[in-house]
């Protein structure tokens, strides 16, 4: 095998670049092995590493016709490996630049990038019209000794070790295959609600308190429009990696986002993103009136005395779970949020008092139960919404969560009593909405 390849330098490694077809990855470069550990259990141990991403990686090479990879790293060693530089004309040119010659009796394993490899070799199982594709690599020498085995170890470890997976980030402004990411960008584009300094570009779905002005976390927003994907995708029909249907849930969602859709199909999904997002900005007061302010837009509704649930990332998902678990009932997402808007908001008030808003100290509580906000929003909503074992659920958490009531809500029983007793006092009417409305002003 020759290959034409440029050689370099950096630390105390020299290195030829050039590419191999899947063929030849498939041929030629074998598993770690003994490669880097003559000890069975410390081998067994670097392939136990191996995951079955590399199965996700085989799928992407059959099914995506933009793919496309980073450069392999292949460590050579036994055999004859020979290079002859190619001299350029050219005085201002510094390339060293040759050909790479194997007699096919060395030994190849990759020291970065044996997912790929598998799901290289994965690959042209399934599609044999891929053997022909190239993929980049770097070959580096290595010596099969106690020294040798040691600086590659250390190579191996270094390039693992400080190789990190793409952040969400980095997806939601970059991935063009993940329809929730491309409709997050379409928003924060084209959609009033999320432009200008309305979105917040933070790590994490929190959004400093600093930011006097941000609806949402680009995160938040994310996961939302991932949320209501999942609905959107409930009824289609995709098959997993063993070939048989998958069931709505994270597997099916994850699986969806993983190759781009149909202009027509994104266009489907972004229209009823759009008549959520409209729905709420349509019905829900502290939105309408958010995007009315032309600066410290979110401090009436997001601050020191807690604010409205709708401006709390705690808050926002458990409210989009419960529309769409009323919406195949109804079909209309401005009817849910017209009557979600008569539902108490402002955190430090009950329900949401000591459940969302801690009154001790005056702050958020992050770390409650997602679930147990979405089953009392749906119980407030309508009363016989929640089936028997949803009732129950919702009665033992708010159990939990409600430390100040300990002493009363001896059990269960007592606790589904007291929602009962106290459901009808946590809507607004509209003489409270009028005094809700004071309220955000004052603060």
């Amino acid at each position: 095998m020759e290959r034409i390849a440029i050689r370099a330098h950096m630390g105390i490694w020299s290195y030829y670049i050039t590419y191999l077809t899947f063929k030849e990855v498939s041929e030629y470069v074998s598993a770690i092995d003994e490669n880097l550990h003559s000890s069975k259990l410390l081998r067994d141990s670097i392939q136990r590493s191996l995951t079955s991403n590399y199965k996700s990686i085989s799928e992407y090479l059959c099914n995506q016709e933009e793919r496309m990879f980073n450069s392999l790293v292949l460590a050579v060693y036994d055999g004859n490996p020979t290079w002859r530089a190619i001299s350029l004309e050219d005085e201002n040119i510094i390339l060293e630049a040759g050909v790479l010659t194997f007699n096919g009796e060395e030994k190849i394993f990759p020291v970065d990038g044996q997912h790929r490899v598998e799901g290289i070799k994965d690959a042209i199982l399934k599609n044999s019209e891929l053997e022909n594709e190239e993929v980049p690599v770097i070959f580096i020498g290595h010596q099969n000794n106690s020294k040798g085995l040691s600086r590659t170890r250390r190579l191996f470890s270094t390039l693992n070790r400080y190789a990190k997976p793409v952040s969400l980030r980095d997806i939601i402004a970059l991935d063009e295959d993940d329809s929730a990411a491309i409709i997050t960008r379409r928003l924060i584009e084209d959609y009033s609600l999320f432009q200008e300094d309305r979105v917040a570009d933070s790590k994490n779905k929190s959004i400093s308190t600093n930011d006097s002005n941000a609806f949402v976390s680009i995160i938040e927003l994310y996961e939302i429009n991932s949320e209501l994907l999942n609905y959107y995708i409930k009824d289609f029909k995709i098959k997993g990696e063993n070939g048989k249907y998958l069931k709505q849930g994270k597997h099916k969602l994850d699986r969806y986002k993983r190759f781009r859709k149909a202009d027509d199909e994104i266009e489907r999904y972004y229209q009823f993103v759009l008549s959520f997002w409209n729905a709420m900005k349509d019905n829900i007061f502290e939105v309408k009136e958010y995007l009315s302010l032309e600066k410290e837009k979110s401090i009436k509704f997001r601050n020191k005395h807690g604010g409205s649930i709708y401006f709390r990332p705690v808050g926002l998902l458990p409210i989009t779970q419960a529309a769409l678990h009323i919406y195949p009932s109804i079909n209309d997402f401005n009817s849910i949020f017209k009557n979600f808007d008569t539902i108490e908001k402002n955190v430090q008030k009950e329900p949401w008092k000591n459940i969302l808003w801690n009154e001790a100290s005056q702050s958020m509580n992050s770390s409650i139960n997602k679930s147990l906000i979405k089953l009392l929003i749906l119980f407030i909503y309508d009363d016989q919404i929640l089936n028997e074992k949803e009732m129950s659920k919702l009665a033992s958490a708010f159990r939990k969560a409600r430390n100040d009531l300990q002493n009363s809500l001896n059990d269960e029983s007592t606790a589904l009593q007291y929602l009962k007793n106290n459901r009808t006092n946590w809507f607004r009417q509209e003489e409270k909405n009028k005094l809700f409305k004071i309220e955000y002003f004052e603060n």
